[in-house]
Order: structure tokens, then C-alpha cells, then sequence
């Protein structure tokens, strides 16, 4: 006789529907029924070592795919460690679903062990949050959490499953709901008029090209509307590689705190184009603080509401479609002399110290042989701290979604469990996380979730035995640095420790080769290079001595 099925199987069979292939998380004694429903399902199911990088794990999944990652927790405490991943995806972009026990409904009304009101608590950090109360509204819950994890702009949902609700029968005529593909949508055509209308007045209009362009798949479309127009292209940190970086047209990208070389093309600008534009990527203040600049929006989505931001127009619906039907309607400009000028100075920087071999090494230089070692095609996840500003600074990158960078929620530990994401992902790929050692030290341990699932990828420790970024930011308001310096263990023998194979760089000519050989092992690999964070205090000099000239 077959068995009855319960709402935690019924649960699963939904995920099934909506093609999930990995859940990641911790088990618990709330999601046990789950756990044995996924056991018998086509779902893997990712055991990690913290819920946090379970989240992780899903949030990079959801970015690098368009499809929702999911993770899991139990209650209480699971589910806590779970927010800062889900708040990442949510800021960032990124669709993800996350499943959590909870105490049975008949304890929610006293103080009970390890209760917490989650769909409260989650829902500030994610477009959903629904608990199942019914076994019947199991279905319409999961297509719920899909369906608004994944339409644009996609972000984080949350489902809260009681333990007691979760071994209750359903009826046998109770199904999972279809998945449907959302219809294309395209922007009124009144408003790609006004846009090219707004381009042909222009006299030195430039593309800042955010997340959403990336996510809307539009790299073709933008580069040859750029090439067709002949408009400047900045890039925000998310977008990096929308525009090939060697494209005459990429200015590379913005976002560092210092004002840099881009920063000066889009102060000139007339007309900013922002396609794909999240604010939450970079502050229009930081960019248009007079509130003057004529902005065009063209997005998927509507303008949101900023007294910085107020588009003249806005061109919303699908952005390829937008940017051709724009392209058409309107004039080439006059080469953007003035941009190329300052893209020249911009390349000249990069190259500066491809030759230095100077010990600890500089970012930048470390940077340059990372960008040997990398093929176009392969990926980095950057964690968040000091190296995140000269990734974005000196990283080249030549295709969208070869360089995760988060920066809506820019959230530290994000880099090892984002590389294993990446690298299930991509197993042809050559992935690498480049992290500090405060970063590297949040999340750790899921190097052995790595290795226990053979998912070889790079670790690159930039160690500085503090938290750069902060103490960088310390020396440039005050002059001085308190309370952001530490000791780090053998990171060799961590690595070792947990089965991966690590190394540590003593000069600066090692680093090549030593990345050749780690990508070559069949397990995880972690090196250890000392950098030297004076070069933090350097750029910030030589861009105000640069700005002066500009």
C-alpha cells in the first residue's frame, strides 16, 4: 500500500517542479520530515558547516543562474544564521528561497523553546515570508516564494514550515502548481522616442550600466548600442564585464570610494543612461550630488524613488529590445575623445606594476597575475573588504558574471561558500575567491564542505593580519588606526587540516605558478599571500593629487 503523503513531501514535490536541483543547509530536529522527503527526491542536498554559508551558497546559485538557490535551516537559531545570506541575495539581486523549521503551531501562543516569530523577522530581508499552516496551501506557498524570487527585480522569500504541520497528511489530489515563464514584456514606444530624442540633444552622453543589465542578459545588445552611438560605458561593481574591457567604449568600472578617472566622465556628462541601474549599487549622490544631471532610465523595472535620481525619461521593459529600438531611432555622437584620453591614463595605472616584485606584494600586481592565470571565461567571487576596491579597480573582466562582487549588501564571508556555488556551477571553469583574512576567517570552514563534496576551487588570501578596508578608511579620516589588527593562524596548515591543499607565497615571483599548480589539484586549494595595504593610503593621495589636474 502506498504511503500517504505529508506536507513535507508534498513540500518537495513542489521543489521539484520548480527545477530544483540542490537545497543547501543544516539539517535539524524541526525539518527532519523535509529532510527524509528530499532523501527520497532528485534533490541533493548540500550538508554545510554554518547556515550562513548555506545562504551564501544559494545566493551566488541564484545570481550565476537567474534561478532561485534555496537553503535551509531549522528554527531558533538556524534560521538567524541564515538572515545575513538572505539579506545579501535580497539587496544584490539575487533570487533565493529560504526554507526554515519551526516550533509546532500549538506552542506559538507561550513562551517555548527556541521559538521565534520568523516570517516577522524575515521579512524586511525578502520580497515573501509565508508560514504553512494548512497542508493544502503547501502548493501555492512554494509558487508564491518562486514566482517573487525570481521576477525583477529577483530577491530573497521565505517560507516558515511548523514541525507539526510538516507530518500531516494532504489530500492524494493535491499537486504542485505549474511553473510558468513570465511573457516578455516591452516598453511603450512613446518613451523610446523621448529617450533617443533625449540622445540626439546630447552632447557627451555616457551609459552607466548596472546589475539588472546583467541579469537581463543584455551584454550583446548594450556593447553594440555603444558602438553604434559611440557613448562611453561605466560600469558599476555588479556589472563588471557587461562591455568587454578592452571594447574602446568600456570605462571600466565605478565604485571605490575615492573619486577616480570614471568618476571624472560621468561629472562631465550631459545625459547619464543608466541601463540597468540599481541605486543600491552606487548612490546616485555620489554621482549626481548637484541633482542636475539629465538622467535616461532603461530598465526592466521602474525608476525607484531617489530626489537624486529623477529620470526625464524612462524606458522600461525588456533592455535589448529597448537599447535597439532606441539605437534605430536616433544618431550616431562624435567620438568621445575626452573619455578615451582618460581611459588611456586608466590603462597605463593598470600596467604599472605588472613587473614589481616587491615583497608583501602589491594588489595590484597581484591582481595582474591573477588576470594571467584566468581565462575569459573562468570566475572570480571577490570577497568583501580591502582587495574588493582594487578588484574593481584592477580586474579586468571581458564577459558579465566573471567577477561576483556583492555590493548592494556587500557582505563579508560570502567569498569560500559563493566559490563552491560557482564552481558546482561551472565544473570546467577555473574558479578562485580572492578574500582577506577577515573575510577568509567568516567562513572558513566550509572548505571542508568543499572538499567532503569534491569541489576544487582557489582560495587567494590577501593577508594583512587586519580589517584593511576599515583601518584604510580609519588612516584616511583621522591619520591614525585603532582596533582593526589581529593574528591570523597558519592558514597551510588550516587548509591541510581540513583535507585541501594549501601554500604560501614567499616572494612575489611564486605567484604565478604557485595559482598553475593549485588549480591543477582535485581538491580545494588555499594561498596564503602577504600584501602590502600601503598602496590603500597611496591611491587615495594620488587620486586627490590626480583630481586637481583633471
Amino acid at each position: 500500500m502506498e504511503e500517504q503523503m505529508n506536507t513535507a513531501k508534498l513540500l518537495v514535490k513542489c521543489l521539484e517542479e520548480e527545477g530544483v536541483e540542490y537545497v543547501f543547509g543544516i539539517p535539524g530536529e524541526e525539518n527532519l520530515e523535509v529532510m527524509k522527503a528530499i532523501s527520497e527526491s532528485s534533490i541533493r542536498f548540500i550538508t554545510t558547516r554554518h547556515e550562513q554559508g548555506a545562504a551564501f551558497m544559494a545566493d551566488v546559485y541564484g545570481r550565476l543562474t537567474g534561478k532561485a538557490g534555496v537553503c535551509m535551516s531549522t528554527l531558533g537559531p538556524g534560521a538567524t544564521n541564515l538572515l545575513t545570506g538572505v539579506a545579501d541575495a535580497d539587496s544584490d539581486g539575487a533570487p533565493l528561497v529560504a526554507i526554515t523549521g519551526q516550533v509546532g503551531t500549538e506552542r506559538m501562543h507561550i513562551t517555548s523553546h527556541q521559538f521565534l516569530d520568523l516570517c516577522k523577522i524575515f521579512e524586511p530581508v525578502t520580497k515573501r515570508s509565508k508560514m504553512i499552516v494548512r497542508p493544502d496551501t503547501v502548493n501555492e506557498i512554494v509558487r508564491i516564494a518562486f514566482k517573487y524570487a525570481e521576477s525583477e527585480k529577483p530577491g530573497a522569500t521565505h517560507i516558515d514550515l511548523p514541525v507539526n504541520i510538516s507530518k500531516m497528511p494532504v489530500n492524494a489530489d493535491e499537486k504542485p502548481l505549474k511553473k510558468k515563464v513570465p511573457v516578455k514584456e516591452y516598453a511603450d514606444l512613446r518613451f523610446i522616442e523621448d529617450a533617443a530624442a533625449e540622445i540626439f540633444k546630447s552632447e557627451r552622453p555616457v551609459i552607466l550600466a548596472g546589475s539588472g543589465a546583467v541579469r537581463q542578459h543584455s551584454s550583446e545588445a548594450l556593447t553594440g548600442f555603444a558602438e553604434q552611438l559611440h557613448i562611453p560605458v561605466v560600469s558599476t561593481m555588479m556589472a563588471k564585464g557587461i562591455i568587454p574591457c578592452d571594447n574602446k567604449y568600456s570605462m571600466w568600472t565605478i565604485g571605490i570610494p575615492q573619486r577616480d578617472y570614471v568618476n571624472k566622465i560621468l561629472e562631465d556628462a550631459d545625459l547619464v543612461i543608466a541601463v540597468g541601474y540599481d541605486i543600491v549599487e552606487y548612490a546616485p549622490n555620489k554621482w549626481n550630488s548637484s541633482g542636475n544631471v539629465k538622467i535616461i532610465h532603461i530598465d526592466a523595472t521602474p525608476a525607484h524613488i531617489n530626489k537624486l535620481y529623477q529620470p526625464v525619461v524612462e524606458v522600461v521593459g525588456d533592455i535589448s529590445d529597448s537599447l535597439q529600438q532606441i539605437a534605430r531611432r536616433t544618431g550616431s555622437k562624435s567620438e568621445p575623445e575626452y573619455a578615451f584620453e582618460l581611459k588611456e591614463k586608466l590603462v597605463m595605472e593598470h600596467e604599472e606594476h605588472k613587473d614589481d616584485v616587491s615583497f608583501p606584494m602589491k594588489p595590484q600586481k597581484i591582481l595582474w597575475d591573477v588576470r594571467q592565470v584566468m581565462g575569459k571565461d573562468d570566475i572570480v567571487i571577490s570577497d568583501v573588504g580591502a582587495h574588493k576596491m582594487w578588484i574593481a579597480r584592477h580586474y579586468n573582466c571581458y564577459k558579465p558574471n566573471t567577477c561576483i562582487i556583492s555590493n548592494g549588501f556587500a557582505t563579508m564571508g560570502i567569498g569560500v561558500p559563493g566559490a563552491i556555488a560557482a564552481k558546482m556551477l561551472n565544473p570546467d571553469k577555473k574558479v578562485l575567491t580572492i578574500t582577506g583574512d577577515g573575510g577568509f576567517m567568516m567562513n572558513s570552514q566550509e572548505l571542508e564542505t568543499a572538499y567532503r563534496n569534491k569541489i576544487p576551487f582557489v582560495t587567494l588570501i590577501f593577508n594583512d593580519s587586519s580589517y584593511g578596508l576599515i583601518k584604510w578608511k580609519q588612516i584616511d579620516q583621522y591619520g591614525e588606526s585603532c582596533f582593526v589588527d589581529f593574528t591570523n593562524p597558519d592558514f597551510v596548515k588550516l587548509a591541510e587540516s581540513m583535507h585541501c591543499k594549501g601554500y604560501r607565497i614567499t616572494k612575489a615571483e611564486e605567484l604565478i605558478p604557485t595559482l598553475g599548480e593549485a588549480f591543477r589539484q582535485e581538491v580545494p586549494a588555499v594561498i596564503d599571500c602577504a600584501v602590502d595595504y600601503d598602496e590603500n593610503v597611496k591611491l587615495t593621495q594620488h587620486l586627490k593629487d590626480v583630481y586637481e589636474t583633471l
